[in-house]
């Protein structure tokens, strides 16, 4: 009965992952399909861009909660001890279903908000030391998928020096370096000097 219980959790992460709150936001209230404007991403910076940085804020906490609404249930349905193994196949579900969401043929988003949530409510600290390299860098440069990738970067080197067991070092390493690997246009043309600034 476990097993099926955790297979549901598992199930119900990478659905809600698969949930495209840009696209949902855009479509509904604006009438405009964010895969065709901008980058054609769906995640909170697109949609800033081409519709306003309140949209994109709130983008950004729909996004963020879909990282952080299956752990909360997780600790609700079993407080302790946690069921890391279970926290570790949720966490990475709702990261792998915003990337590859059933709901847009697995066409999906880069992962960064999903990401800052299952990190918010496991490793809040080290979240909020990353937060700021992310601020730092972005204030300086003016590229946020600067930012996200250097923050992909830092995040598993500070998880590794608190983390309490081997489950959240790879779950950090997995869902870190798959940001990385969405980010790869972004490096090309941070390379080649052609990535879009932020405008303050």
């Amino acid at each position: 009965m476990d097993i099926i219980i955790d297979f549901a959790f598992v199930i119900f992460s990478y659905l809600l992952g698969s949930i495209p709150t840009g696209v949902i936001i855009s479509k509904y209230f604006f009438n405009v399909d964010i895969q065709k404007i901008g980058s054609g991403n769906i995640g909170a910076t697109n949609v800033a861009r081409t519709l306003g940085k309140k949209v994109g804020i709130l983008t950004l906490i729909g996004d963020a909660l879909k990282g952080i609404v299956p752990i909360i249930l997780i600790r609700l349905y079993e407080p302790y001890p946690l069921n890391q193994p279970l926290i570790f196949f949720c966490s990475l579900s709702a990261f792998f279903g915003h990337l590859f969401p059933i709901y847009l043929k697995f066409k999906g988003g880069k992962g960064v908000a999903t990401a800052l949530g299952i990190f918010l409510m496991l490793f809040p600290f080290q979240t909020l030391l990353t937060a700021f390299v992310f601020f730092i860098i972005v204030y300086f440069s003016r590229y946020v998928s600067l930012g996200s990738i250097s923050s992909a970067i830092v995040m598993p080197i500070l998880v590794s020096f608190r983390a309490q067991n081997a489950y959240q070092i790879a779950m950090t390493i997995i869902i870190c370096l798959f940001i990385v690997i969405k980010h790869k246009d972004n490096i090309h043309r941070l390379l080649e000097g052609k990535e879009n600034k932020l405008r303050f």
